[in-house]
């Protein structure tokens, strides 16, 4: 059991140290710089255990509030020493509910319209009314 954690977690670190590097070479071709192997290293390295920081502390906040979810007012309170990823995080978050809230009400729309429902425009126009009565003579 203990053996699989290990492995699991050094496929995690190789996965994380593949995209660090990815995305070095991605600022390096922007900014026309190189970054050592070396650096590469220390920069995955330090990223990976600030993330395990990270999960530690946002596992600490939902248990503080009670709960075993973390949320996103955890995510939150992470992010509140940085206002620049404070307010990324909300904006996206804010995008998400009304994306979601859009979902929900095509959702209902379709369910109400395939059991025979009429939507609200459809109640409002006397032409769509007359139309079907017409279809029933």
């Amino acid at each position: 059991m203990e053996q699989e954690r290990e492995q699991l977690l050094e496929r995690l670190q190789a996965a994380f140290h593949y995209t660090v590097a990815c995305l070095c070479e991605e600022v390096a071709e922007d900014k026309e710089i190189q970054f050592s192997k070396q650096a590469i290293a220390a920069i995955s390295e330090i990223t990976f255990r600030q993330c395990e920081i990270f999960a530690k502390d946002l596992e600490m906040f939902a248990r503080h509030a009670k709960r075993s979810t973390i949320n996103l007012e955890d995510v939150k309170l992470l992010a509140r020493r940085s206002n620049s990823l404070l307010r990324y995080i909300t904006q996206k978050s804010e995008e998400l509910t009304l994306n979601n809230l859009e979902q929900k009400g095509k959702r209902k729309q379709k369910s109400g319209t395939a059991k025979g429902k009429r939507t609200s425009e459809e109640q409002m126009d006397p032409l769509a009314l007359e139309s079907e009565d017409s279809n029933l003579v």
